[in-house]
C-alpha cells in the first residue's frame, strides 16, 4: 500500500468504528444528529469536496455527485423519520472501501507491469583514462564503448567487441532461458548480463535503442482507448445525468399523483429514500474502472510473454483476426542466408563470387550480405563504381571498369540475355559480366524451427486463411509454403506489389473479419501500415517495420502470433463479462429499488459488490503465461 492508501484504510477504520459505538451510545436527538456526522465527515469529506468542485466546474454528473446528493439525501430522510443515519455513512463507507479496493488492484496490476518491464538503465559504464565512469545512458554517442558488468542491465544497443557471456532476456522476449553472448554478436538493450564482464560498441544513441522504444510503447499504450473504453466513456457522460433526473422523477412524480389523482397521503419520505436508493444502485463505478484495468492487464500481460501491443485498440482488432498473412525472409525463415554452391559457370567459380559480393557490396539486403561472406575476403569498393540497383531485379555496376550484373531472372529478361534454368530450392543470384552469362549462385535461407508451429497454432485458434507474399521465386516460395501448411502463396511480387495483393485481400474479406500482416524488413512497412494489424518481428526486424506496425514480437518468434491472439480474446471476453455482468445486476437492483424492494444496503452490493468482482475479473486479463 502507498501512503494515500494507508491514509484511506486509517479513515475507514475509524468511521466504521465509531459507526458501531454510536449504535450503542443512547442518545437522541440533535446531539445524535451531531454525533453520526462525525464519522460522515471522516469518512466522506473529499467525496463532497470532488462534487461540491465538479458543481463549480459546471462538471456536475459524476459519481461524487451521486454519492453526496444520495448520502445527504439519506440523512435528511433520517433526521426527519427515525433518527437512523447509519444507512447514510454505510453508503459512503462502502463506497470509499471499494475505491480502496480499486486503488490498489490497479496499483498491483501497474507494479507488476513495472517490474516485468523494468528494463530502464540508470547508468552506463564508460571508460575515461582507464577508468569506468557512470554515465547517464543519454550522453553517450554512437561508436563509443561501453562495460557491461554481471548483474548489470545493457544500457545501449551495440555490438560486443571483447568478451562473452550469457544474458537474461525474459523482460524483453517473455524467454526464461539464458542466452549465449559472445564476440562479434549484436546485442540490444534491456538484457541482464549474468556473467561475464562484456565490451560493447554502441551503434545507436539511447533515444533510438530497444529499451526506449519498448518504454515509450507500453508507457503509451493506454493512450490509444479501444472501441469498448470509448463506448463506456460515452455511456458514463449520458448515463449518469439520466439516472440523476430518472431519481428526481422517481421522488416527486408518485407522490404527485397519489395526492391529485388517487387522493392518498403523498409518502414523500419514502419515495425520497427509494430514489436516493436509485440513486447509490446506479453509480457506474464498475464499468468506468473495470474496462480500462481489463485492457491494461491484458496489454501487461502481452509484455510477459514478449509480445509489446501499442494500444488497447489494436488488442481490440487482433481479437477479430481470421486473415494472417506472414512475408517469407526474416519472418518464416531465419534470413541468415548462405551460398551453398555456384553452376553454370563458364569463368572460374571464385571468379563469379567476387563479382557479385564486389557488385553488391553497397547493398545491406541478407542476400548481399551472404555473397559478402562467401567470397571471405576484404571489400574493396573503390573498385566499384556506377552502382544501380532495380526494385525486385538486382544491381547493375562496374567492378574494375568491367560491367557486372547480379540479380534474378527479370535482370536478365531486362537485359536480354540468355540464362539458366534451375530446378533447386534456393534464391538464385544470376550474374553477367561484359553483357556474357556466366552462370548463378545459389543461396538457401533455413526455415525457422517454431514456424510450421506456428502455422499450426494459428488454424488450431481459428484462423481460417494464412497466406505467405514474397519477392522470391515460386519454386523457392511454393517449397517453403507446403512444408508449413500455408493456405495461399503469391511470389515474385515487389514491395508495391505486396500492398496491391493486401488491398485485393482487405476486399475480399467480410467487415467483421480483420487481416493482420507480419513482417521485418524496410520494404514491409507500407504493407504493415495497411493492414487491419501490422505486426513486427522486434529483435531482427527493420526500425521502420517496428515503427509502422502495431504490435511487435520481441524475440522474432512466429509462435507468439497465435498466443497475441488468444491473449486479446481473452481480455476481450472479460471485457463484456463485465460490461454485461455491470449493467444486468444494476438494472434489476434499479428496478427492484423503483418498486421499493430493494433497500440502501442492496444498493451498496449494486454499487460496491458488483465493482469489487468487475475488478477481480478484470485483473484476470494479467495472467495469459498458459494460455
Amino acid at each position: 500500500m502507498n501512503k494515500k492508501q494507508k491514509k484511506m484504510l486509517v479513515r475507514i477504520i475509524i468511521a466504521a468504528a465509531l459507526m458501531i459505538i454510536l449504535h450503542f451510545v443512547p442518545v437522541k436527538g440533535v446531539i445524535r444528529f451531531l454525533l453520526y456526522l462525525i464519522p460522515y465527515f471522516v469518512i466522506g469529506y473529499d467525496i463532497l469536496r470532488k462534487a461540491f468542485k465538479g458543481i463549480m466546474n459546471h462538471q456536475v454528473f459524476d459519481e461524487n455527485f451521486l454519492m453526496a446528493v444520495a448520502t445527504v439525501g439519506a440523512i435528511i430522510v433520517a433526521l426527519s423519520e427515525n433518527g437512523d443515519y447509519t444507512e447514510a455513512i454505510a453508503v459512503m463507507l462502502f463506497y470509499q472501501i471499494g475505491e480502496l479496493f480499486q486503488s490498489y488492484a490497479v496499483g498491483k496490476s501497474r507494479r507488476n507491469i513495472s517490474e516485468l518491464m523494468d528494463i530502464r538503465p540508470d547508468y552506463a559504464n564508460v571508460e575515461v583514462d582507464g577508468k569506468l565512469e557512470q554515465v547517464d545512458p543519454d550522453e553517450v554517442e554512437i561508436g563509443s564503448v561501453i562495460v557491461v558488468k554481471p548483474g548489470e542491465k545493457v544500457p545501449i544497443d551495440g555490438i560486443i567487441i571483447d568478451g562473452s557471456s550469457t544474458l537474461n532476456t525474459s523482460a524483453l522476449t517473455g524467454e526464461s532461458v539464458p542466452r549465449d553472448a559472445k564476440y562479434g554478436d549484436e546485442i540490444i538493450s534491456g538484457c541482464i548480463n549474468l556473467s561475464g564482464v562484456l565490451k560493447i560498441r554502441t551503434t545507436k544513441e539511447f533515444g533510438e535503442s530497444t529499451v526506449s522504444k519498448i518504454l515509450d510503447l507500453v508507457e503509451n499504450s493506454s493512450s490509444k482507448k479501444s472501441k469498448s473504453e470509448n463506448f463506456i466513456s460515452k455511456f458514463a457522460k449520458y448515463y449518469t445525468p439520466a439516472v440523476c433526473y430518472s431519481a428526481l422523477a422517481l421522488a416527486i412524480l408518485p407522490p404527485v399523483v397519489r395526492m391529485l389523482f388517487m387522493s392518498a397521503s403523498p409518502e414523500w419520505a419514502t419515495w425520497i429514500y427509494r430514489a436516493l436508493t436509485f440513486l447509490v444502485i446506479s453509480c457506474p463505478c464498475a464499468l468506468v474502472i473495470s474496462i480500462p484495468l481489463s485492457f491494461f492487464a491484458g496489454i501487461g500481460g502481452a509484455s510477459r510473454e514478449g509480445v509489446l501491443v501499442k494500444g488497447s485498440n489494436y488488442l481490440e482488432t487482433l481479437s477479430q483476426t481470421k486473415y494472417v498473412v506472414f512475408d517469407k525472409t526474416g519472418t518464416m525463415t531465419e534470413g541468415v542466408f548462405e551460398v551453398t554452391g555456384v553452376y553454370e559457370n563458364t569463368m572460374d567459380k571464385e571468379k563469379v563470387l567476387e563479382y557479385a559480393a564486389l557488385a553488391e557490396s553497397f547493398s545491406s539486403h541478407p542476400i548481399s550480405k551472404s555473397l559478402k561472406k562467401a567470397y571471405g575476403r576484404e571489400i574493396d569498393q573503390t573498385r566499384v563504381s556506377d552502382v544501380e540497383e532495380i526494385s525486385g531485379h538486382g544491381i547493375i555496376a562496374k567492378v574494375d571498369g568491367i560491367d557486372v550484373a547480379a540479380g534474378n531472372y527479370k535482370l536478365m529478361k531486362k537485359l536480354r540475355l540468355s540464362y539458366a534454368d534451375s530446378d533447386k530450392v534456393g534464391t538464385i543470384v544470376h550474374v553477367a559480366v561484359n553483357g556474357k552469362y556466366e552462370g548463378y549462385i545459389l543461396i538457401s535461407d533455413r526455415i525457422k524451427a517454431t514456424a510450421k508451429e506456428a502455422i499450426h497454432a494459428l488454424k488450431k485458434a481459428g484462423i481460417e486463411r494464412t497466406i505467405m507474399l514474397t519477392g522470391d521465386s515460386k519454386t523457392v516460395a511454393d517449397s517453403v509454403a507446403k512444408e508449413l501448411g500455408i493456405d495461399e502463396v503469391y511470389s515474385e511480387l515487389l514491395p508495391s506489389d505486396k500492398v496491391a495483393k493486401v488491398e485485393e485481400l482487405l476486399a475480399k474479406k467480410s467487415r467483421k473479419s480483420k487481416l493482420a500482416f507480419v513482417g521485418d524488413g524496410i520494404n514491409d512497412a507500407p504493407v504493415l501500415s495497411r493492414a487491419d494489424i501490422g505486426i513486427a518481428m522486434g529483435a531482427m526486424g527493420s526500425d521502420a517495420a517496428i515503427e509502422a506496425a502495431d504490435i511487435v514480437l520481441m524475440d522474432d518468434d512466429p509462435v507468439k502470433i497465435s498466443k497475441a491472439i488468444k491473449i486479446s480474446r481473452k481480455c476481450l471476453r472479460i471485457v463484456y463479462e463485465n460490461i454485461y455482468f455491470a449493467i444486468g445486476i444494476k438494472l434489476i437492483c434499479l428496478l427492484l429499488g423503483a418498486v421499493g424492494i430493494a433497500n440502501m444496503w442492496l444498493a451498496i452490493f449494486a454499487d460496491v459488490g458488483v465493482m469489487v468482482i468487475a475488478v477481480l475479473n478484470a485483473i484476470r486479463a494479467l495472467f495469459v503465461h498458459k494460455l
